[in-house]
């Protein structure tokens, strides 16, 4: 039963990093419903789950596209990324302390209403392929894009995801940045969010799952990698005029299945 349940993990873990890589997230959204729904972790486990998973995924999602955006292109829009984890690593700790005192109840009820909210997020916003003139520049920009990172960081703890479609929305609309480059920005400020969460996570009993369930994490974890370079190959072959809704409607399912869930 415990091999099955492996290769069930790997599976799952490619097939949604698959899905996720073709329009540029790490799949952590899509990860979580599984985890509750069909491998049966709670809540706050889940959550801490697909945290170790996303950070291994993100790491590595950041380094297969170096080569389509240099590392050079990041840096030199090092500003910008500053400004978002400026408040996304107050929002990451803020967010998991607060996860943490939440009842399982409540936490999925919180869960749940974030997955609907991302989907309609997708819909909107994420069509977008080319940067857009900012909304706002000089102190302004800087202020709400403290007060975003903020949000996108407490968001990021809950769910346990990299907050991709917050940030890339955010990066577009409010910084002007090419969808392209505005997903390799995303990984960045990520990375030390979710580092920040994760650390956060380790002071509460339910981080000894990673410990029980070494296994499980290392094969899903196996798996995303695999999936996400998969989903690379194949981006632009699917046509995000068909992908996003997809994608959006099963985070809309996953939302309801979340809900009710007991």
């Amino acid at each position: 039963m415990a091999h099955r349940q492996l290769i069930l993990a790997f599976v799952a873990g490619t097939l949604v990093a698959t899905l996720a890589g073709l329009i540029g997230l790490g799949g952590a959204e899509f990860r979580l419903p599984l985890l509750i729904g069909v491998f049966g972790f709670v809540a706050l486990e889940a959550v801490v789950l697909n945290k170790a998973i996303s950070l291994i995924v993100v790491a590595a999602a950041l380094l297969f596209r170096s080569r389509s955006v240099p590392i050079s292109e990041i840096v030199s829009h090092s500003s910008v990324v500053l400004t978002l984890v400026g408040g996304s690593l107050f929002g990451a700790w803020f967010g998991a302390d607060l996860a943490t005192r939440l009842s399982h109840r409540a936490l999925y009820r919180v869960i749940a209403v974030l997955l609907l909210g991302i989907a309609l997020l997708l819909l909107t916003v994420h069509e977008q392929s080319a940067g857009v003139q900012p909304l706002l520049i000089g102190t302004a920009q800087t202020i709400v894009g403290v007060s975003a990172g903020f949000v996108i960081g407490v968001v990021a703890s809950f769910l346990g995801v990299a907050g991709g479609e917050l940030l890339i929305p955010s990066l577009v609309l409010l910084f002007g940045v090419e969808i392209k480059l505005a997903g390799s920005l995303s990984l960045a400020v990520s990375l030390p969010t979710m580092i920040v969460g994760f650390t956060r996570y380790s002071r509460d009993k339910s981080f000894a799952v990673l410990t029980r369930h070494r296994g499980f994490v290392l094969a899903m974890a196996a798996g995303s990698i695999v999936g996400a370079l998969f989903g690379g190959f194949l981006l632009g072959v699917v046509p995000s005029k068909i992908l996003v809704p997809l994608l959006a409607a099963i985070l809309v399912l996953s939302a309801v299945k979340v809900w009710r869930h007991r």
